[in-house]
């Protein structure tokens, strides 16, 4: 797969109609570089014109703000604004629902203001003016999905829709947790939890909520989140459910049904 990075389209004096944020774990962890080759396959398929930044892309500063190191975050942050104001961006999306709500709702106060869409929106978008085309009874027709809500996607910023209009496309059998929209459970890695030991109690987070999503008989449990990625597939382990159940991005399934 062939990337073009900002530099790059810099250097030849062009720009792109979108900059996909990678971020930290589609970047890194190994399962969510799944989830960013999925997506940059279908901006690949519609005919988009995205870069990344590439090495010169850091971290959001998310993290070290929601465990209270505002200096780091406000470094961090300067950095990235200064770099994407040279760059001139104007239009952002990513597959991080932390880097989405931090990029569209905290920069701005420091300088950094950008349009900033989370991935599912854009699917969404993408669908609805017919530049997504899907196979005719594509791989998950029929199958039952269940989709899990990102805090920050669903709560923090009232994105319940576009995941489940996505999802209705694949012509699959959507259904919902107990628990889910604005009532829905935190996966357990919110709050910059991914990145520390938990407080003891009776059972971890993620174990009860992947519990609640192996209760609706789903053979896939739908997320658009790396972070609730990780944390559903360590609950599926543990409840050794691997064979009957997987967790999948919005992202992968849309790309394994184009045309």
């Amino acid at each position: 797969m062939q990337v073009t990075t900002m530099a790059e389209l810099a250097a030849k004096g062009e720009s792109p109609e979108i900059l996909f944020w990678v971020g930290c774990s589609g970047s890194f962890d190994q399962r969510a570089q799944k989830i960013t080759k999925a997506f940059a396959t279908i901006l690949d398929k519609v005919g988009l014109r995205w870069a990344i930044l590439g090495k010169e892309e850091m971290c959001t500063g998310d993290p070290a703000r929601r465990a209270g190191n505002e200096f780091l975050f406000q470094m961090t942050a300067y950095q990235n604004i200064q770099l994407l104001n040279n760059y001139g961006i104007k239009k952002i999306v990513t597959t991080c629902p932390h880097c989405f709500n931090i990029l569209a709702n905290e920069y701005a106060e420091l300088g950094g203001k950008y349009e900033v869409i989370h991935h599912t929106v854009l699917l969404q978008q993408l669908i609805d003016s017919g530049r997504i085309v899907l196979k005719e009874g594509g791989p998950f027709k029929g199958k039952r999905i269940t989709y899990h809500d990102s805090c920050y996607l669903g709560r923090a910023n009232n994105i319940y829709e576009a995941p489940r209009k996505v999802l209705e496309v694949l012509d699959a059998e959507l259904v919902e947790m107990k628990r889910c929209r604005s009532k829905g459970l935190c996966c357990g890695a919110g709050g910059a939890q991914m990145f520390k030991e938990e407080e003891k109690g009776t059972t971890r987070v993620n174990f009860e909520r992947t519990g609640e999503a192996v209760d609706t008989g789903a053979a896939i449990v739908a997320a658009a989140c790396p972070f609730c990625n990780t944390m559903l597939t360590d609950g599926v382990k543990h409840a050794e459910k691997e064979e009957s159940v997987k967790v999948m991005d919005i992202a992968e399934l849309i790309a394994g049904s184009m045309v």
